[in-house]
């Protein structure tokens, strides 16, 4: 699958913290019956892979990727792990030579106009603008269409079910990232009833 076809799954891709691989397939499920059906589960704990495989294992109707990929080593223990794609906060040569290599659906990081195009220049046409609010948001997009006309990108950083519309509503923009469809308590008290309604909420968003 590539990042066109991944990002147009749904309006919303959430950024997962898994503390406990123990409970990722019952919160994969519930994002999943919440009609949220691409998971990227960030490499930020220990756990992170073990979900990653438990997900791919145990929760066919979700396409799970691993995030904050920045080496090599982690592209391919998330591979090993079955991740179907990966997220970068940033794109390193490295890392774009890793992912063309895998041929992983990869979706770079960045913040810059230059970043923008060295990753274009790798092959990246589809990428992640983070951290978004904090550079600039929806005017840096609008500032970015028409210089960077064949770019779209997957905004991330700072975005919650209000900012959403407001990012979803340019042409750039194919989906947004964010962690607010999973909220650390409602993990830690396994309230799937209540992601599964911030899940379905973010799958009605119009893009």
């Amino acid at each position: 699958m590539d990042a066109l076809t991944l990002l147009r799954q749904g309006p919303v891709v959430p950024v997962i913290i898994v503390n406990d691989a123990a409970i990722a397939v019952e919160l994969a499920q519930a994002l999943v019956s919440g009609g949220v059906r691409v998971l990227e589960v960030t490499l930020r704990t220990k756990a992170a892979l073990a979900a990653i495989r438990r997900i791919r294992d145990e929760v066919p109707q979700a396409i799970v990727g691993a995030g904050t990929l920045r080496t090599r080593a982690q592209m391919e223990a998330a591979i090993d792990a079955g991740a179907q794609f990966g997220v970068s906060p940033g794109c390193t040569p490295e890392l774009a030579a890793a992912a063309r290599h895998s041929q992983l659906t990869f979706l770079p990081g960045v913040a810059t106009v230059s970043e923008a195009m060295r990753a274009y220049d790798e092959g990246f046409a589809i990428q992640k603008l983070f951290p978004a609010e904090a550079i600039g948001g929806i005017a840096l997009l609008k500032s970015l269409a028409s210089p960077l006309a064949d770019l779209r990108f997957c905004p991330t950083g700072g975005i919650d079910l209000q900012k959403a519309p407001h990012y979803l509503a340019l042409p750039n923009v194919l989906a947004v990232g964010g962690s607010w469809l999973t909220p650390e308590q409602a993990i830690i008290e396994r309230d799937w009833a209540r992601i599964s309604a911030l899940a379905q909420a973010a799958s009605q968003l119009a893009v």
